[in-house]
């Protein structure tokens, strides 16, 4: 008996033709239809072709060459014009940059290159989104373990230090006492910064309190560091979020500031986070310098951060200066400001 080996998936059941012979084919025809067109024209009209060629039968049969060969053009031009989409489509498509897609409008034969093609974006943004994911996983683990390491040993260490310190500066004679003073405080500043970069690496506010506190205290940390200030626009009280989309707008915002403190040499930012039905936006803006065209590490990291949760990350300079960075995340039909 014989087996029959099962077709692949997404391939068209009734015929197996791969685009580039349904291409010729179709082709042919064309080629066939325009020449048997103008074999029927010349068959029936009055005109006729002498042998040897008369001077006035020339323009006659220069007009019947070139209407073959227009109509051949033309027909070609709209059978291929889906490639030159096609094309375009390759050289701008960003996986970053998702639902960049060839829309399908009755192409032919090429229906099925476009579909393919289609279905491979699909496929390679979702294993780029599964891969930034792990990778980003592992990001947030590696900083949460660095966070509780310095919290629990480097900050007990130096939290001993400081007691120490104090206990020897009430003891110690007083030409010294000034000098251990000094000392003192420099071991509380360290402990101080060490705290705030494990309260950068992993928020501990984001789990207890939640996303509106976590984004007030990091804008009230950014502006005490920068000494811009932060007007904010949050909704007093949150709908029900997932732990993934509150960690990914936090960290987006926090990177926002960053890029701010680094490059924007701005006056004042506004974070704003509007929800509407079924949607959450979040607008970081500043009055700086603006930016360039060509996107680092951060944006980009950002944007891997927005695929994560089904989001979209734009990044614009308006014209009236500064950079404007805005995620929207989809939350659901139920989901209401």
């Amino acid at each position: 008996m014989e087996v029959v080996p099962p077709r692949r998936a997404g391939r068209p059941g009734r015929s197996g033709r791969t685009p580039a012979p349904a291409l010729f084919a179709r082709l042919v025809a064309l080629n066939g239809l325009v020449y048997a067109v103008g074999t029927a024209v010349l068959a029936l009209s009055p005109a006729t072709v002498s042998s040897p060629i008369l001077v006035t039968e020339v323009p006659v049969l220069l007009v019947g060459l070139l209407v073959i060969v227009g109509a051949h053009a033309l027909l070609l031009r709209r059978s291929l014009a889906p490639l030159d989409a096609l094309t375009a489509l390759m050289e701008r498509v960003d996986l970053l940059r998702s639902r960049d897609r060839l829309a399908d409008r009755g192409n032919g034969d090429l229906t099925r290159l476009i579909a393919t093609f289609n279905a491979m974006l699909d496929r390679l943004e979702a294993e780029r989104t599964a891969t930034s994911a792990d990778a980003l996983a592992a990001q947030e683990g590696e900083r949460r373990r660095i966070a509780r390491e310095l919290h629990d040993e480097v900050g007990q260490s130096l939290t001993a230090v400081l007691l120490g310190l104090r206990s020897v500066t009430d003891r110690a004679p007083d030409e010294l006492r000034a000098d251990l003073l000094t000392v003192t405080e420099t071991v509380r500043s360290g402990l101080d910064e060490v705290r705030g970069v494990a309260r950068r690496l992993r928020p501990d506010v984001l789990d207890e309190l939640g996303l509106t506190s976590a984004l007030s205290a990091l804008t009230g940390e950014f502006s005490e560091v920068s000494g811009v200030p932060v007007s904010r626009s949050v909704p007093a009280e949150m709908p029900a979020l997932s732990k993934e989309v509150e960690l990914v707008v936090y960290r987006i915002v926090q990177e926002s500031l960053t890029n701010v403190a680094r490059h924007a040499g701005a006056t004042a930012v506004r974070l704003a986070v509007v929800l509407t039905r079924g949607e959450l936006t979040v607008r970081v803006s500043d009055d700086g310098r603006g930016g360039t065209s060509a996107e680092g590490a951060g944006i980009r990291g950002m944007r891997e951060r927005a695929l994560l949760v089904g989001g979209d990350l734009d990044v614009a300079h308006p014209r009236s200066g500064g950079t404007a960075v805005t995620l929207t995340v989809p939350l659901g039909e139920g989901t209401t400001a």
